[in-house]
């Protein structure tokens, strides 16, 4: 996937204002975002923002059987675009964040804590207790995020990733969520 020539645009808009702060730069976008269920008309959108982004991605159909199913899709909107999305299930007290990816040109404003921020939230409104997810220990900036919004590392999924030289084990990290 090419990269969204109206992403770019508001990119190079942001960017021509050599005397704007970095700080609002980043405000600016983190604002312009939104957030809404994902529908079955976006999953080809969805899946090329996770072409784009990772070596093994989902397929279309386990992106149309998790909105089938039910799970809290929600994707991410700039300018009208999917410029991400974030997958989670609940149940049984417990939440697990399944996917969540920000388009290339958008990492590093806020989007993602911001997009996680909202997923815990929405777990918490659930009456979840825990949250779980699973992130490769090659993709530190992950790792760092999580860790920064409080999950800590409770296992490792041996194998649990295709990756380029055969499997990649998965760190597996929990978030014990604020009790009413």
């Amino acid at each position: 996937m090419g990269r969204s020539v109206t992403g770019n645009a508001y990119l190079r808009s942001i960017a021509k204002w050599g005397g704007v702060s970095a700080e609002l730069d980043r405000t600016a976008l983190y604002q312009s975002v939104r957030f809404r269920p994902m529908t079955l008309v976006d999953v080809p959108a969805v899946v090329a923002v996770e072409r784009a982004s990772y070596l093994f991605p989902w397929s279309e159909g386990v992106f149309r059987d998790c909105v089938r199913v039910g799970y809290l899709c929600r994707v991410v909107e700039l300018e009208s675009q999917v410029s991400g999305y974030g997958i989670m299930s609940y149940g049984a007290g417990e939440a697990h964040i399944l996917n969540i990816c920000i388009r290339n040109d958008l990492r590093g404003f806020g989007v993602g804590r911001r997009l996680m921020d909202f997923l815990l939230t929405r777990a918490r409104e659930a009456e979840m207790q825990d949250v779980f997810l699973e992130v490769r220990p090659s993709n530190p900036v992950a790792i760092k995020l999580y860790e920064s919004l409080g999950f800590v590392k409770v296992g490792i999924r041996k194998a649990y990733y295709q990756a380029a030289n055969g499997r990649e084990d998965a760190l597996v990290y929990k978030k014990v969520l604020a009790r009413p």
